[in-house]
């Protein structure tokens, strides 16, 4: 696996030299809202050490980002009133990551089908 890279954009955005709408922050994770959201409010939740992805992320680390991204599904169910939350988190190019800084999406779905079984 490759070595993490200190210039990549969200250590860059940890560093205040790219700018960010935060949503939350505490000592040990930031979230703030996505640039390309696929919904109002899709949240990045991510930790403040330095990890590529979740394989190579120590585990007190990651249970923060975990504990981070919980909160952050919460306030979203309430805030829009969304049907559910999805909670994602990708690893490596073949697992579809494209930041190579650990990251947790959080975002809110809407009921797009009636689920009411059909009668026969």
């Amino acid at each position: 696996m490759p070595a993490y890279d200190t210039n990549n954009p969200f250590a860059k955005i940890l560093r205040g030299e790219f700018p960010a709408y935060k949503v939350d922050e505490d000592e040990y994770t930031l979230a703030f809202l996505d640039i390309m959201p696929r919904c109002p409010g899709h949240t990045l939740v991510i930790p403040k050490a330095s990890a590529r992805n979740i394989l190579d992320i120590a585990p007190d680390d990651f249970a923060h980002v975990a504990r981070s991204a919980q909160r952050i599904a919460r306030a979203a169910l309430t805030a829009f009133k969304a049907d559910g939350i999805t909670v994602q988190q990708f690893s490596e190019h073949a697992g579809g990551q494209a930041v190579f800084h650990l990251h947790m999406h959080a975002r809110k779905m809407a009921r797009c089908w009636n689920r009411t079984p059909q009668n026969s």
